[in-house]
């Protein structure tokens, strides 16, 4: 049997896996009151017997539809081979979002997008655990004609063509083997949002403030929005404890209409804030345009892109000149592809990427389409971080590895998304033997029974 046939794609299995984050609070903020964080996490097999693993990030209820949607994608990927897959990965990625029923109940957004994430995701760990290769390398190593091949420019093409995507990394890739010297001894730098979550008490949050502070980091962010008077005396907590020379950011989570954000903004000003995150819905383009400009003379720049559906949508924010930091999510929009079209984008209109991260797995994914970045695209890390918290990394066989308050460049080959079996047989939804225990002792309701 030949190489390509020993790649056919065999088998997907998809499983809900679920932590109880609400529990503490961990997570919290104004529109989100009790996440409990959770995946749902693709098996790919191979006939000779490879095997990937990828995830979209989800928040609990739900996560079985999103489990649905991506069984309903599987007739699209068993059978498939990885050499054809990867030789025309765009042609693919398109056939996953232009199935032309399923498209009708996205298209390319909602839930639909969420599971061709997942599928994408996995085919990015297979493909690097193939070559050896951690995906941020894989990326790094291809010339800018096979990287810009790998993407689907329909509905782009008005702000970016594929000449000119090709023309940027070209000019981009002077410094690279010092950029990559340098990144593989210093990391990428992080800031936290772990020491913000809306439900942390006062005394959670001047510990936390203090370890993180104590372990190098120079960047937090609040989460803010449910209560202004709340929302003041915690940001002068922070202030107090991290001091005035260190970056401090806030995230509403979407819960403001655009004239409530621009007056609660105006009243957090003395903070010296380096941006609000999500402000009003992630679908109200101009209304982060008119937020952006009436913030601008307080030097508080909008940050959005969590809840950014597409690629589409991240090219409008951008043409209306609505955000000052563009903030892909790798479980958002359609894994790995279409976010590099919006970081060529986003390095077109000059606008930094600075990734959400912090739900299961976005730690271990983002890191590398960040470190690509630095490598092949920015040429910088000016200005630039990557989130972090601090949940869910010991579930995984290759967590992130954080060093004084930096992402260190993955070894492992693949995209880090590989669960433990142990994790799996603990926290797969509701039959793992967390849930079971936790069901027992009445801290959930299973949903096995009358009443969910």
């Amino acid at each position: 049997m030949d190489t390509r046939e020993n790649l056919k794609i065999v088998s997907m299995d998809v499983k809900d896996i679920r932590f109880p984050t609400s529990l503490h609070a961990h997570g919290s903020d104004a529109m989100h009151t009790d996440p409990d964080y959770s995946c749902a996490y693709v098996t790919i097999k191979t006939i000779r017997g490879d095997t990937a693993n990828g995830l979209t990030f989800t928040c609990g209820k739900g996560t079985e539809i999103v489990v649905t949607a991506i069984k309903s994608l599987e007739p699209l990927v068993v059978g498939q081979t990885a050499v054809d897959i990867f030789k025309d990965f765009a042609s693919f990625w398109r056939s996953l979002t232009s199935e032309s029923q399923i498209r009708w109940i996205g298209p390319e957004k909602g839930v639909v997008h969420l599971a061709v994430a997942a599928i994408i995701n996995t085919l990015w760990d297979l493909w690097g655990k193939l070559l050896n290769k951690p995906v941020w390398l894989l990326l790094a190593d291809m010339d800018p004609e096979h990287l810009v091949s790998l993407i689907d420019f329909r509905y782009i093409s008005d702000v970016i063509t594929k000449n000119e995507a090709i023309d940027m990394l070209k000019q981009a890739a002077e410094g690279k083997e010092e950029r990559m010297k340098y990144l593989l001894e210093k990391g990428y730098p992080a800031y936290t949002t772990q020491v913000g979550w809306l439900g942390y008490t006062k005394e959670t949050l001047v510990e936390l403030c203090q370890k993180y502070l104590n372990e190098g980091y120079t960047f937090f962010k609040l989460k803010v929005g449910r209560d202004i008077n709340d929302d003041i005396k915690r940001l002068e907590t922070v202030r107090n404890i991290i001091g005035w020379e260190n970056k401090l950011a806030v995230d509403a989570n979407q819960v403001w209409d655009v004239d409530q954000a621009i007056e609660w903004m105006k009243k957090l000003e003395r903070f010296k804030l380096t941006w609000i995150e999500e402000p009003t819905s992630p679908d109200d383009i101009l209304g982060h345009a008119t937020i952006s400009k009436a913030l601008h003379p307080l030097k508080i720049g909008v940050a959005t892109g969590e809840m950014c559906c597409n690629r589409v949508m991240f090219k409008q924010f951008l043409q209306a000149e609505a955000i000052q930091y563009c903030q892909i999510d790798s479980a958002r929009i359609g894994g790995v592809n279409e976010i590099l079209s919006v970081y060529l984008m986003a390095h077109k209109f000059g606008v930094k990427v600075c990734p959400h991260a912090g739900g299961v797995g976005l730690c271990e994914m983002v890191q590398h389409l960040q470190m690509w970045d630095f490598l092949c695209l920015s040429g910088t890390q000016e200005d630039r971080v990557i989130e972090y918290v601090d949940q869910q990394h010991d579930q995984f066989e290759h967590p992130v590895v954080i060093e004084n308050a930096k992402y260190m460049s993955p070894r492992a080959a693949g995209y880090n998304t590989t669960l433990k079996a142990e994790a799996i047989k603990q926290f797969e939804y509701p039959t793992g033997t967390e849930w079971e225990a936790m069901f027992a002792k009445g801290l959930f309701h299973d949903p096995r029974k009358k009443g969910y």
